[in-house]
């Protein structure tokens, strides 16, 4: 891209990297979109773009090649990015006046290409059970419901997790819910409800037919939901308020309505609910995830694939609502 707009996309071809100190070069294999990718690609999202830039943030690859001192990886290592690169562990970086977002395919160029060179500590080893399709995924989709509700909200066994609707982050989230023994209610519309059931959810209610704050109330018997993973943004936060529990805790994670949330402050003060904002999460915690992963046999959800000439048919996909992820896959 050499502006903004979908109309700036277009193949390039350019010299190959070659890794210096500290870097990897990596064969890209594939590569998952997130909605946040589009909203780059057509508005920049206020982030300091170097032009020419190459969107895209989440990859699977190979390692081929290596520069002087990397210690953490070999050529041959199956790897995926981290979302952060330069959150490792921790609390994350920046200060009250501004708070850091220094992430892939935006403030740090992207994954949409052949070959890519990073330091390697932008990246993490690939789980073993997954092809490489499937582990794109996990950069920042799964890492950010792993982290919700494992790193920030030690979800377990009895929790009842709330899952609003059935993009990628919100399907990692019921299966990693369920893996760690939570009870798990999806909303979202009648045609994607029977396939979120089928991938573990024990509930699920439709948004659209009925009223969705008081079937919350009687699949809990008005004990609500411990964990809600709160998509949506704007004025629905004050509906995640009244569904969640005395002492349960919102994961604001989407902001697909609007980027200013409100909500009710009496049932906010009077049910002691935390509102923990989630903006993804450390490599530590995507290591973490990448263990589960082999352990729990989590599964993504592929919604379709892409040969990346067809980036725009896999945009418009991605305005259409997909259940689960769309992956752009390069010839290997």
């Amino acid at each position: 891209m050499d502006s903004i707009g979908r109309d700036q996309l277009a193949l390039r071809e350019v010299a190959p990297p070659e890794p210096g100190p500290g870097q990897v070069l990596v064969d890209v294999a594939a590569v998952s979109l997130n909605y946040r990718d589009k909203m780059v690609i057509e508005t920049g999202r206020g982030l300091p773009l170097r032009f020419p830039f190459t969107p895209g943030s989440d990859l699977a690859g190979t390692v081929v090649g290596i520069g002087a001192g990397v210690t953490r990886l070999q050529v041959g290592d199956r790897v995926i990015s981290t979302f952060t690169p330069d959150w490792r562990d921790g609390a994350r970086g920046g200060d009250a006046r501004t708070p850091s977002y220094r992430t892939l395919g935006g403030y740090y160029p992207g994954v949409l290409a052949d070959q890519v060179c990073f330091s390697e500590e932008w990246f993490v080893r690939a789980p073993a059970t997954l092809s490489s399709a499937e582990a794109s995924t996990l950069p920042c989709a799964a890492l950010t419901a792993w982290f919700a509700l494992v790193e920030r909200g030690r979800v377990h066994a009895g929790d009842t997790v709330l899952v609003e609707g059935t993009g990628g982050v919100s399907l990692f989230g019921i299966q990693i819910a369920k893996a760690h023994g939570a009870r798990v209610i999806v909303s979202g519309s009648t045609g994607k409800l029977d396939r979120a059931l089928a991938l573990g959810a024990d509930d699920g209610v439709d948004r659209r037919r009925e009223d969705w704050v008081e079937a919350i109330y009687e699949l809990t018997d008005d004990h609500g939901a411990d964990h809600v993973l709160e998509i949506v943004g704007g004025a629905h936060l004050g509906q995640a308020v009244q569904v969640t529990a005395v002492g349960g805790t919102i994961h604001q994670i989407g902001a697909l309505e609007g980027f200013e949330i409100s909500a009710p402050v009496a049932p906010l003060l009077f049910k002691d609910i935390v509102i923990q904002g989630i903006g993804t999460g450390h490599r530590r915690a995507l290591e973490d995830l990448v263990a589960a992963v082999d352990r729990i046999a989590l599964k993504p959800v592929i919604d379709s694939r892409y040969a990346l000439a067809d980036l725009p048919s896999a945009l418009d996909r991605l305005d259409r609502g997909p259940f689960g992820k769309i992956v752009i896959e390069f010839d290997r």
